[in-house]
């Protein structure tokens, strides 16, 4: 008789099942859970540090405001940490450093080669005037009322920046005034009245806001005994501009220093910005929230801090001082990309992933089918055989054994089915080659109780099992 292949265990066909469904039970997790901590982190909000200075400056005032009303509105998707710095040059120092996302810079100090303007702060004008000549002198003094007399004066100027003096000697240095012919006095902005009342200077200069309180203030601070001051015009304004582009021409509308008259009229001057910039490294789509977030809440501002409605959007010419950055150029152009528009390749890519991901999960299951298979197929060749087999034997005790043989044949087919492993019409072919194998171990061993010797042999063992 020959040897038949051994029945294989249900257990190693269960532990493959169950390896097939830890594995596409793991990859669905998977890519469950990368496409959520996706959409968490698309959507969380993103915490921006602004650079802003010096300490109680209007700069950082207006930003502190931003940045409560930015952390105090739900589903927000940008909020503000503000990092104070001593200045305009400080703040843009630490934006180049990277410690920075933004900063408040002066548009006529040297801008950080990776600043992109986001929004435009305020803008500011200079204010220049002398002081109305002191009653009681013996002597007449020489009333001041163009640049070009200031060689040889004192001049005051409000604020400890050195941005200021150097764009006071910048104007001298137009009208053709040498700046060490002049003696400069500089006081902190919070202290300019005060420091005024008690300076002896001959002329001043205010850079700031058109309706800036320092300024005003320091303008009062200089008038004495009822005389009004001489504002002094920067008719050389559009020249100033055309040689420095950070300048601008602008002109001081009458009466807006404090009262109806002051000035009596318009006066040239030059202005400048105050630029909110980020830096280059921040994502379109959080500068573009920003964006938007900041001028969807600076009218909520206005009453508290009157200059927040002076933001105003950046420059988005290719020429601007300042290049803009993308994702503030998109929220201006309305062109910012919404949430499928960002996140479509991911989406697209994800759904691949998925798919392939299937793809392989199929072909794994058949490759942990393609032994059952195998041994499937051997074993109905096996059965076949018996077949054969079973039609020639001569021994009852030999089909039995085929019989006992082809009834875990039968028992690891069935399993085959179950896993998947062989098809139905592959079970019904096995099934044929098993009722003949059956018909053909009865029939033989119909004809091997029939003979003579066999008669014989059962006969004398149901005598002896009377017996018994």
């Amino acid at each position: 008789m020959t040897d038949g292949p051994a029945s294989i265990s249900p257990k190693p066909l269960r532990s493959a099942k169950r390896r097939l469904m830890f594995v596409l039970i793991a990859g669905a997790l998977a890519i469950v859970g990368a496409l959520t901590a996706g959409y968490y982190f698309a959507v969380r909000p993103v915490t921006l540090r602004i650079a802003v200075g010096p300490a109680n400056s209007d700069d950082l005032k207006v930003v502190q405001a931003l940045a409560q009303a930015f952390n105090n509105q739900q589903h927000t998707q940008v909020k503000l940490r503000p990092v104070q710095t001593d200045g305009a040059t400080a703040s843009a120092q630490t934006l180049a450093d990277g410690k920075a996302d933004l900063a408040i810079i002066r548009g006529d100090l040297e801008v950080p080669k990776n600043a992109q303007a986001v929004a435009v702060l305020r803008k500011n004008v200079v204010v220049m005037w002398a002081p109305p000549a002191a009653k009681g002198k013996g002597r007449k003094a020489t009333k001041i009322t163009k640049i070009t007399q200031l060689a040889g004066r004192k001049i005051g100027v409000v604020g400890r920046t050195p941005a200021n003096v150097n764009l006071l000697k910048l104007i001298l240095q137009q009208y053709g005034v040498d700046p060490m012919k002049v003696e400069i006095v500089q006081f902190p902005a919070n202290e300019a009245a005060d420091a005024i009342k008690n300076l002896k200077a001959d002329a001043y200069l205010a850079v700031g806001p058109a309706n800036s309180k320092i300024t005003i203030d320091a303008i009062t601070a200089s008038i004495k005994d009822g005389g009004e001051p001489t504002f002094l015009p920067i008719d050389a304004s559009e020249a100033i501009a055309q040689n420095h582009p950070a300048y601008e021409a602008a002109e001081i509308p009458a009466g807006s220093l404090g009262s109806s008259d002051r000035p009596d009229d318009e006066v040239k001057t030059i202005s400048f910005s105050h630029h909110i910039v980020a830096r280059k490294g921040v994502s379109d789509a959080t500068v573009a929230a920003f964006t938007r977030q900041l001028f969807a809440i600076r009218q909520s501002l206005k009453n508290d801090f009157p200059l927040a409605a002076k933001i105003e959007t950046p420059d988005t010419d290719k020429d601007a001082t300042i290049p803009v950055h993308p994702g503030a150029a998109a929220f201006v152009d309305g062109e910012e990309k919404t949430f499928l528009d960002r996140y479509s390749d991911y989406i697209w890519w994800s759904l691949m992933a998925f798919s392939a991901m299937g793809s392989a999960g199929a072909w794994f299951a058949g490759y942990l089918k393609q032994d059952e298979r195998n041994t499937n197929t051997s074993q109905r060749e096996r059965l076949l055989e018996m077949l054969k087999t079973a039609r020639q034997s001569d021994s009852t005790e030999e089909l039995d054994q085929m019989q006992a043989e082809a009834d875990d044949i039968l028992r690891h087919t069935l399993d085959c089915f179950e896993h998947g492993a062989i098809e139905e019409g592959t079970l019904t072919a096995f099934n044929i080659a098993l009722e003949q194998f059956h018909n053909a171990v009865a029939d033989r061993k119909a004809l091997l109780l029939s003979m003579p010797q066999n008669l014989q042999r059962t006969a004398s063992q149901f005598r002896a099992a009377g017996t018994a």
